[in-house]
């Protein structure tokens, strides 16, 4: 089993930049495809952003793409998140998820079996 910590949420005007990180702890992080979701209050969790084991494919959300960008090190068991050009609707507790895979897990949040605690994300107008 793997720990997830997520970090580096707050408050940020429209336009403003963010940078999650979430840190694992347990298993070979590098055996886990990691994902990003987000769920704003009375809506459903959302797929943002995902990266492979090896971290050479991402996967985005259209309504993020080109502003947000996901990486990882495995060396040092961290997944990164980093939001540009934030947007009033980009509020919302972001999750970080892990699932263990050969390489790409999907964007469904069914597939994930470890969540962190998630962190919230303030745009203001």
């Amino acid at each position: 089993q793997v720990q997830l910590a997520e970090s580096g949420g707050g408050l940020v005007q429209t336009g403003g930049s963010l940078r999650l990180s979430c840190a694992a702890a347990g298993r070979t992080f590098s055996n886990y495809a990691m994902a990003w979701f987000r769920q704003a209050p009375g809506k459903e969790r959302e797929f943002v952003a995902g990266i492979s084991t090896s971290g050479g494919t991402t996967h985005y959300a259209g309504s993020v793409k080109g502003r947000f960008t996901i990486s990882r090190d495995n060396s040092k068991n961290t997944v990164y998140l980093q939001m540009n050009n934030l947007k009033p609707e980009d509020t919302a507790v972001y999750y970080c998820a892990g699932a263990l895979a050969l390489q790409w897990a999907g964007s469904d949040p069914a597939q994930y079996a470890y969540w962190g605690q998630g962190t919230q994300v303030t745009v203001s107008s």
